[in-house]
């Protein structure tokens, strides 16, 4: 257990952690920009207006969704472990992923005559990952009670399902195989501003509502006993910390994808550093995820993969989200060693 000063030093730290990173992800790219350079151009309107192109209209949205986005699924994951009472749960147990997954797939696929179908695919993505939330929520419950390991349960057929649906559309569209790829392993690239407006309200209210169920989320971790000694409604408070973090995933999948791992392991760190009181867990997921998510991003962008197209001389950058799944897997086998252990 950590005291009062050093909790506010961690906070500190991996606050200016995420500074230091946003920076470095703005100065980065084809052409590099010194950090003094960078925040020349976010401050100083008489800068190089090459700069000032570059950081505004190129890389800021993408920094920007890197700082929301882990926020989104550090917190979301630090909410689903309490609430299954497992430290193995992440963003992707809610059925937010595989739900809004098959939802770009089915729009891709079909198109609907639209001319310009990539626009609306973020909002057909956020209410395909909610209706996910919803389904294994409902599924999940049973005379109105929800039982944590009941909703693990549910959750991973409703996942299965999902998937399999998702891979019998794709196997049926060539069109949707060659668009979804990035929203399965879950990308950065190439977003633009329309997709921070998208995102900015799902993480300001679910991130302070998130931080607000501080005190449910310590009772929850109790017995059912204690916690209703306490005066918790426990089945409302499950509902109501399992609907804030599918909320949380929904708007970071509806942005990025599919992103694994964040939600995994800035719970996790965050505990091994802090203890388990949700006061302080949950504020320190979400900053360690802020700096998971802009660290990967930068692995995967100094790493250009070309895709595959014939004669093809472009190239683009890895998804984060692979990069994630090489840091995470070893984790993800040391945390259920553990557990057997």
């Amino acid at each position: 257990m950590t005291s009062t000063r050093s909790f506010v030093a961690l906070m500190l730290a991996a606050g200016a952690a995420a500074i230091a990173l946003f920076i470095l992800h703005l100065g980065l790219g084809t052409v590099w920009i010194p950090p003094d350079r960078v925040v020349l151009a976010l401050v100083d309107g008489l800068t190089d207006p090459t700069d000032r192109t570059i950081v505004w209209d190129l890389r800021l949205p993408r920094a920007i969704l890197g700082l929301l986005v882990g926020c989104m699924l550090g917190l979301s994951g630090a909410l689903l472990q309490v609430v299954m009472r497992n430290r193995l749960a992440e963003p992707g147990l809610t059925g937010v992923s595989t739900g809004g997954i098959l939802a770009a797939v089915l729009f891709l696929a079909g198109t609907w005559g639209l001319p310009q179908p990539g626009r609306l695919l973020p909002f057909v993505v956020l209410l395909g990952a909610l209706a996910g939330g919803i389904l294994v929520l409902f599924a999940s419950s049973a005379r109105g009670r929800i039982d944590p390991i009941r909703l693990i349960l549910t959750a991973v057929i409703v996942n299965a399902i999902l998937g399999s649906l998702t891979a019998i559309v794709m196997l049926r569209s060539s069109y949707a195989l060659g668009n979804i790829l990035s929203w399965l392993i879950g990308s950065l690239h190439g977003r633009i501003w329309d997709d921070v407006w998208l995102a900015l309200p799902w993480a300001v209210v679910g991130v302070a509502a998130g931080l607000l169920a501080a005190r449910a989320a310590n009772l929850l971790q109790l017995d059912d006993e204690s916690g209703r000694a306490l005066g918790l409604p426990l089945q409302p408070a499950r509902v109501v910390l399992f609907g804030l973090a599918a909320v949380l995933a929904a708007g970071a999948v509806s942005v990025s994808g599919a992103i694994a791992f964040v939600g995994l392991m800035a719970p996790n760190a965050a505990r091994a550093i802090v203890g388990a009181d949700a006061r302080r867990v949950l504020p320190l997921a979400a900053l360690i995820g802020c700096v998971l998510l802009l660290a990967a991003d930068l692995v995967a962008q100094s790493f250009s993969i070309r895709p595959p197209i014939p004669s093809s001389a472009y190239r683009v950058g890895l998804p984060v989200g692979a990069v994630l799944a090489v840091f995470g897997a070893p984790l993800l086998i040391f945390l259920i060693r553990r557990s057997v252990r």
